[in-house]
This record gives C-alpha cells, sequence and structure tokens, in this order.
C-alpha cells in the first residue's frame, strides 16, 4: 500500500514542481463545480493519477484542482469513490494518504447525508461533531503504517473543535448553524427504518454512505479535519415519501450556492490562520 500512496505522491509533487500543498477539500454532493469559484493552476483527472480511483456515482467528476486560497496551495478533490462501489476500503483512502504524505495539515469533507434529528430540514447544513461506523470495516485494518501514524490512534477527537468554532462564527452571516453525529453505513441501499431508528437510539442525528473512511486515516495521519453534511433527505421511517437519489441531486442543486458561498470563507479563513 506504501509503494501505491508513493507513486500518487510523486505524480502530484512532479505536477505542483513540489509546491507545498496545505489544505485539501473533498467535494460531496451540492459542491460540484466549487472549484471554478477559483483560477486552476494545475487540473487533473483522477484517472490520471496513479492508484486514484474513479468515481462512478453522479455528482462525483473525479478531478483534482490545485488552487491558491490566500496565498496557499488548496487541492480540490471533486468527488470521491464509495466503499459501496466495491473497492478495498484501504484503496477508498489512497487520496487522503497521498496528500497527508505531501505534508497537507487540513483536510475539509463535505457529503450528503439524510437527517434523523428533528431539528433538520432538507437544505440545512450541518457540522459533523463525532461519527459511529456502522460498517464493521476499517481503514487501519491490516498492517500500520508507520510512517503516518500509531497502531491504536486516539479518536477522541477526530473533528477538530478549533474548525468547529470557526466554522459557526463563519455561519452567522449564511445560514443557522447545526451540529451533530453522522453514523456511516455501507449503502448503497437507503437504510431501512428499523436502522434508522436504530442509529438514532445510538446517538445519530445523520446518516449517509462516506466521510468516515477519510476521516480516521486523516486523524492517524494527524491532520485537522473539520466535516459538513448537507441535508438532503429526512431519513427512512422520518420521511413520508420513499428516498430516491433524483431528491437528493435536487436538493443538493437548490442549496448550493449556500453551501459553497460559506466554504470559501471558511477554506480562506483556514488558510490565513495557517500564515
Amino acid at each position: 500500500m506504501l509503494d501505491k500512496i508513493n507513486e500518487a505522491k510523486n505524480f502530484i509533487n512532479k505536477l505542483t514542481s513540489d509546491k507545498e500543498i496545505l489544505t485539501v477539500i473533498i467535494l460531496g454532493s451540492g459542491m460540484s463545480g466549487f472549484e471554478k469559484n477559483y483560477e486552476i493552476i494545475h487540473q487533473v483527472s483522477y484517472s490520471d493519477i496513479p492508484n486514484f480511483l474513479q468515481p462512478s456515482i453522479e455528482g462525483h467528476s473525479g478531478t483534482l484542482s490545485i488552487v491558491e486560497i490566500e496565498g496557499r496551495y488548496t487541492a480540490i478533490l471533486s468527488g470521491r469513490a464509495h466503499y459501496y462501489e466495491g473497492y478495498p476500503i484501504q484503496e477508498l483512502v489512497i487520496p487522503v494518504r497521498t496528500f497527508s504524505s505531501l505534508g497537507a495539515k487540513n483536510l475539509i469533507l463535505t457529503n450528503a447525508a439524510g437527517g434523523i434529528s428533528p431539528n433538520y430540514n432538507p437544505g440545512d447544513i450541518v457540522s459533523i461533531t463525532d461519527h459511529i461506523n456502522l460498517t464493521g470495516d476499517n481503514p487501519l485494518i491490516g498492517k500500520n503504517l508507520d510512517d503516518f501514524g500509531p497502531r491504536f490512534p486516539d479518536m477522541s477527537e477526530v473533528y477538530s473543535k478549533q474548525f468547529q468554532q470557526l466554522a459557526e462564527k463563519i455561519a452567522q452571516n449564511h445560514f443557522e448553524f447545526k451540529t451533530g453525529i453522522y453514523a456511516w453505513f455501507t449503502g448503497p441501499t437507503y437504510e431501512t427504518p428499523a436502522e434508522v431508528n436504530f442509529a438514532k437510539k445510538i446517538g445519530a442525528d445523520l446518516v449517509g454512505m462516506s466521510t468516515v473512511p477519510e476521516a480516521i486515516v486523516a486523524k492517524h495521519a494527524g491532520m485537522k479535519v473539520s466535516a459538513f453534511s448537507l441535508v438532503t433527505n429526512l431519513a427512512a421511517g422520518i420521511s413520508d415519501s420513499p428516498l430516491d437519489h433524483n431528491e437528493v441531486i435536487e436538493i443538493a442543486e437548490l442549496s448550493k450556492v449556500k453551501l459553497q458561498t460559506f466554504m470559501k470563507e471558511f477554506l480562506s479563513q483556514i488558510n490565513i490562520s495557517n500564515n
């Protein structure tokens, strides 16, 4: 696995002429086209980067864009491959491992999620404060990559409280700030009402099919992590209507301006604080 990570690392180093990349953001639903807000310095398809997986889901274009935000190089990854697409979990997190090995300090994750909390409505943006892994898998299973982090990493603060405070401050100018705990299911089926009820009883506010593997390996490597869910639907048993991916796409598109405006300011403040 380390060889695969190094192959990707060497490719990106060559692409950027060894320029330091400070912050990485992985775009989920509602963030399509976010890279167009910036002058793109370098852009390449995942399919051209050694060992990066090309997503197959609508809204995940699979391109890496390198931009400059507040004088610091920032990597924008448009989309992700998902566990339910059948890939080994260790391969899903190669992009995060690669940027960690390149020296990136910050990882921002976004996703679409089903809302469990009665305080959520479709279109809400929720800052993830913690997660529950309900898949039975973990990207750190197997031989530990000692160059990244310890065999048994602490997970008491996966999602940076400093970043959450910053997000709350910025959100005041854009929308009502909400927080929640994210439960990761494998997919591709939406959760059953019984599964949603179980997740609710063990403390989850959101359900989804991504984000957690990336957050785990970033935390393992000592990166500061922040994650945001766009609530695109109410979860099964809470919503009165059947769940449909078209609904996810529709709500994501309607929320696009709000989410991306917030994210531009959030990234700027993160990069300023690291100057």
